[in-house]
């Protein structure tokens, strides 16, 4: 089939959107690529329609394991078939997996990029038919990017894998120093066609407003109220969604909270009601928006100083991609600039508090000296950090710094169903049932619901396997424990919690290796995505400009929509109406001696404030003159 036949058939699209075709062609001509597209411009689709094109598998690497398991059950909804591979999966897991990709006809491995660093994972990617290596997220892999992730280093290693197989990056935000870090660091293959596929960053669309305002509660209702529509409310923490959704709650706006420590059916629950319109505004962390495509968002509300311009960019690009107007509003104190410039000294801790936290974590684990490689344990930040009085800014800063320099890999809240597989063949199984009758009818509503378990771990809920077997649900997690027990099932319960996995065995303080080096050039570059943030603030510039130009867009014209372009009309207006009073006021006064009243009854232009502040400002000019209650020339 051809790239557009695949569209059509799979996606129903009858074109692609601007840039998409030319990426498609370039890495189906067999070039390395790197596309640079905003929040919502269908960057998957510039490796999923090529992969199709193609015989053979296409290996995706993104960090956000949400989006990745978004993007499976989308493809396989679309009858495509692909999997996931990601930390909180057993080795088991992992292995048929793998097996699957190698010996079946899986189309998309998405990967996490810890999972690379496993030599298991390495091998047998050796052994799959691989057409293409889709990077996204690029950004990560440069230590001049917003969101440095150290594991994305090792990704050129996948060259000596299948060294002709072209490498497509991808990513929303990227400096023109990180288009050319990715490049550089994926071992982009030198060839005479063009290998950097830009959309301009400009939303035409999109009015930013930066408003410095010590009351924003007050101001963020107005806002709504008077825009109207669906919006996102980006808050700092957790506490603070549920406070600000309350307050909207009180002013009757439909509000609803969204972050982390959520549940993930919670966190799914809420999010569709907002996509169905009925919340009006999710009141969220950063932790919202990845991979949420609603189009009619009329606006995104910063009511704290994003950390980096990056993550500004990317979060109010959620606003308006149905090319409807739409705003980015801004607000911010002094004390939240303050606040801005705190976090950023806690996110650089000292060697020796690295360490002490490191040490914290073996202790935390309950693992000995020498032990602990690849084990990957639940981790919930908050209990470790009240358990040993730590800040938690600073942790999660020592956590990266220990992910550089590769002692852990952290990952984000992952949802894992129960799932269960058989771990014998039929005939033993038969054999077990005879042998105890107590559990022969369990097992069989097992293989009645379950029959593909003998091959994979399938997904289940203990609750539906209770109605279906007429047990209560404590009677069927005891027969779950008791054939794990008989190891005649591998049974996972559930979990919805971030994973750290040990990538080295513990090691003491003296042999713990932290790269001060690197710390310290992290901080420089931290200086200056700071500073990019408060100029945005500060400067008296067109908002769209400034943030055109911090990603490489140079010359461009005012956006004429922003706060700035508002303020300088509105100037423009006044003076031209000052010119054409103070115009008036002369043809007046050149044949008549005038009161006050008269003067002003007998202009046209302006309302009365306007002629009176006109008329004083020609006085104290020396330009006419008063006396006895009269004005003239």
């Amino acid at each position: 089939m051809s790239i557009h036949e695949i569209l059509e058939r799979y996606w129903g699209y009858s074109r692609f959107r601007p840039l998409q075709e030319e990426v498609i062609n370039h890495v189906l001509a067999g070039h390395d690529a790197l596309a640079l597209m905003p929040t919502g411009g269908g960057k998957s689709l510039c490796f999923q329609v090529p992969a199709l094109a193609m015989k053979g598998i296409c290996i995706v690497v993104t960090p956000l394991i949400a989006l990745m398991k978004d993007q499976v059950e989308n493809l396989k909804a679309r009858n495509i078939k692909a999997v996931a591979i990601f930390a909180g999966m057993t080795k088991r897991e992992v292995d048929i997996a793998l097996d699957n990709c190698v010996y079946g006809d899986i189309k998309f491995l998405y990967l996490s990029p810890e999972r690379l660093m496993n030599e298991l994972v390495k091998e047998r990617l050796r052994y799959m038919p691989v057409n293409l290596f889709a990077i996204d997220e690029a950004h990560c892999i440069s230590q001049w990017g917003y969101d440095f992730r150290p594991p994305y280093l090792h990704l050129s290693e996948l060259r000596e894998l299948h060294p002709q197989v072209p490498f497509l990056a991808l990513t929303a935000t990227a400096t023109p120093k990180v288009v050319n870090d990715i490049q550089e660091k994926l071992k982009f293959r030198k060839t005479t066609d063009q290998a950097v596929f830009v959309k301009s960053f400009s939303r035409e669309n999109l009015a930013y407003m930066v408003i410095a305002e010590n009351h924003k509660t007050g101001r963020l209702v107005k806002i709504i109220k008077k825009i109207k529509g669906s919006g996102i409310v980006y808050v700092r923490n957790r506490r603070e969604t549920q406070e600000i959704t309350r307050f909207l709650l009180m002013e009757n706006i439909k509000a609803d909270f969204y972050h982390a420590g959520l549940s993930t059916p919670e966190r799914s629950k809420k999010q569709e009601a907002w996509k169905q319109n009925q919340t009006q505004v999710i009141v969220a962390t950063n932790a919202f928006g990845m991979g949420i495509d609603k189009p009619d968002v009329r606006f995104v509300i910063h009511m704290d100083i994003p950390d980096t311009l990056e993550a500004y960019f990317q979060e109010a690009g959620r606003a308006g991609r149905d090319g409807k107007k739409a705003y980015a509003v801004l607000l911010y104190n002094e004390e939240d600039k303050e606040r801005l410039i705190r976090n950023f000294e806690l996110s650089f801790p000292t060697t020796k508090e690295i360490t002490q936290i490191y040490y914290h974590l073996g202790n935390y684990f309950q693992l000995a000296y020498g032990a602990g490689q690849y084990l990957c344990f639940d981790f919930d930040i908050g209990t470790f950090c009240k358990r040993y009085q730590l800040e938690p800014l600073k942790v999660i800063s020592a956590l990266k710094f220990l992910e550089r320099d590769e002692w852990l890999a952290v990952t984000e809240n992952v949802y894992l169903p129960s799932r269960f597989r058989f771990e014998v063949g039929s005939q033993d199984l038969y054999s077990f049932q005879v042998a105890h009758a107590n559990l022969d009818g369990f097992i069989k509503v097992m293989l009645r619901a379950y029959g593909g378990a003998f091959d994979y771990y399938v997904s289940f809920r203990e609750a539906d396997l209770a109605r279906k077997g007429g047990l209560s649900l404590h009677e069927t997690l005891n027969h779950l424990k008791q054939l794990e027990q008989y190891q005649i099932i591998s049974y996972l319960s559930q979990t919805d919690k971030p994973q750290i996995q040990f990538l080295q065995p513990r090691s003491d303080s003296q042999h713990l290796h932290i790269d001060k080096k690197h710390i310290d050039e992290r901080k420089k570059i931290g200086e200056e995505q700071l500073q990019s943030v408060l100029n945005f603030l500060q400067l008296d510039a067109c908002r769209s400009q400034q943030l055109l130009a911090y990603f490489g867009e140079k010359n461009v014209e005012l956006c004429g929509i922003c706060d700035y372009c508002l303020k300088r009309q509105k100037k423009a207006k006044e003076e031209e109406i000052e010119d054409l009073i103070v115009a008036e006021i002369i043809d007046l006064l050149s044949t008549n001696h005038l009161t006050l009243d008269a003067l002003v009854d007998g202009l046209k232009t302006g309302d009365e404030s306007d002629r009176i502040t006109c008329i004083r400002n020609l006085v104290d000019g020396g330009k006419i003159k008063f006396n006895s209650g009269k004005y003239y020339l």
